[in-house]
């Protein structure tokens, strides 16, 4: 019994780290604020080195160069000469606000039970509040896509802006997409069970392949019919179908890639997104001829064979750029909640590799716009979209230089505090009191 107390007061203690976590979100822009004097990085390749940057309404009016445009300054100045503005980095496939302590079972909202639920949104399950987002927002990460985990097909993601009350006004892009986990047509044995740890075909894969197939043609055929009683898997598919929604197929060898491409491109589905994408480099050309753009794994990871580049995964954003496959990066794994934070820093390491730092920062900011389908109003600094940025003391993909002095989102000017900024501040001043 004692120990049953125990395991609930931990849960009790979890959730009151999740619900006493957010400051008050910003209130909406109401006067016009000019930011003058810096480096602006367009998000697409340019660069302003004197720029003019005027938002109202929370819509960027101007964005131009102060050495040869005659704009007047209007508004709130801001004076940034010396510091960098950039675009609000946008975070794809992850879970934040869906698991908040990975260790705690009850704070992890991002797997329900079921192989094909697609009817399964992440969007409801988000949590504004949570203590992993606010950490974010120090680095520039101000978008991201909250996306469901588990089964075949694991739900619907959505695209949310992070400075809310709740989901409801969060909400960028509602239900964009449809995630799918394509099968391994090779595995590792299970060491714990004493198998050998080489790759070994597997002999379900034609099997759980056309499990994915039916399951496709009858929510086709249900999207053609007037159904007596709603099924609400089938129902969740139809988007696919008409291309309002993308399907988001996460695999990482060859034969999956190729196999779910075609697949799915024969069955109606013509939106495809790979995600994970680790061997792409390898069918750069298929990939060019379908059209399809790609959210590689996460940069800081290791080559999953001996016989590979030690540098694969550092690399591989570079090998796919220069192939003219649209890019964008993720940072899906272990921690990704927490990993999400680094994103910027991430794109600092694809730099590292022989991108240029402006095209390493469009593989988090235009990029992964257009292949969320935001790219209207997010991405990048230019009139008419969002002012959705950020003022930085430095390069904001270097974390030593990543220092933001302030940030907005829909032209509001957001808190960059943070519970571990709080704790930062308090015990820096420990000793100096003494």
């Amino acid at each position: 019994m004692k120990a049953f107390k125990n395991i609930i007061s931990l849960v009790i203690m979890s959730f009151n780290l999740v619900v006493f976590a957010q400051q008050t979100p910003a209130p909406i822009q109401n006067e016009t604020i000019t930011i003058s004097g810096a480096t602006a990085h367009i998000g697409n390749g340019t660069i302003i080195k004197n720029s003019i940057i005027t938002f109202e309404n929370g819509i960027l009016i101007a964005v131009a160069d102060a050495t040869i445009s005659k704009i007047a300054l209007k508004g709130t100045i801001i004076d940034a000469t010396g510091k960098h503005v950039y675009p609000g980095f946008i975070a794809p496939n992850t879970t934040l606000g869906i698991v908040e302590i990975d260790a705690v079972r009850p704070t992890r909202d991002e797997d329900e039970l079921g192989e094909f639920i697609p009817n399964v949104r992440s969007l409801i399950a988000y949590n504004a509040e949570s203590k992993v987002v606010e950490s974010l927002r120090p680095n520039g990460v101000l978008i991201a896509q909250i996306t469901p985990r588990g089964g075949t097909i694991s739900g619907t993601s959505s695209i949310v802006q992070l400075d809310a009350w709740n989901w409801e006004d969060a909400v960028v892009k509602e239900d964009d997409g449809v995630h799918i986990n394509w099968p391994n047509s090779y595995a590792r044995g299970r060491w714990w069970l004493g198998e050998s740890s080489a790759y070994k075909a597997n002999k379900n894969y034609q099997e759980e392949i056309e499990n994915i197939k039916s399951f496709i043609l009858n929510s086709k055929t249900y999207g053609k019919s007037t159904p007596k009683k709603i099924n609400e898997a089938f129902k969740a598919m139809q988007g696919l179908f008409n291309g309002h929604q993308k399907m988001f197929v996460h695999a990482q060898g060859e034969k999956e890639m190729i196999d779910a491409v075609t697949i799915l491109k024969n069955n109606g589905i013509y939106n495809v997104v790979v995600v994970g994408a680790y061997e792409a480099y390898k069918i750069s050309d298929f990939l060019k001829k379908n059209d399809i753009s790609v959210l590689i794994q996460r940069v800081h990871s290791t080559p999953e064979r001996d016989d590979e580049d030690y540098d694969l995964p550092y690399k591989l954003a570079k090998l796919l750029v220069d192939e003219g496959i649209l890019v964008a990066l993720q940072t899906s794994g272990q921690m990704e909640g927490m990993n999400t934070r680094n994103l910027p820093f991430y794109a600092g390491q694809v730099a590292a590799q022989g991108l240029s730092k402006e095209k390493a920062l469009q593989l988090i900011t235009e990029n992964p716009a257009k292949i969320l389908g935001i790219d209207a109003n997010y991405g990048t600094l230019e009139i008419g979209k969002s002012a959705t940025l950020f003022i930085c003391k430095g390069d904001a993909l270097d974390m030593r230089t990543n220092i933001l002095s302030q940030a907005f989102i829909d032209g509001r000017e957001i808190s960059l505090e943070t519970h571990q900024t709080k704790l930062w501040k308090r015990y820096s001043e420990k000793y100096s009191n003494n």
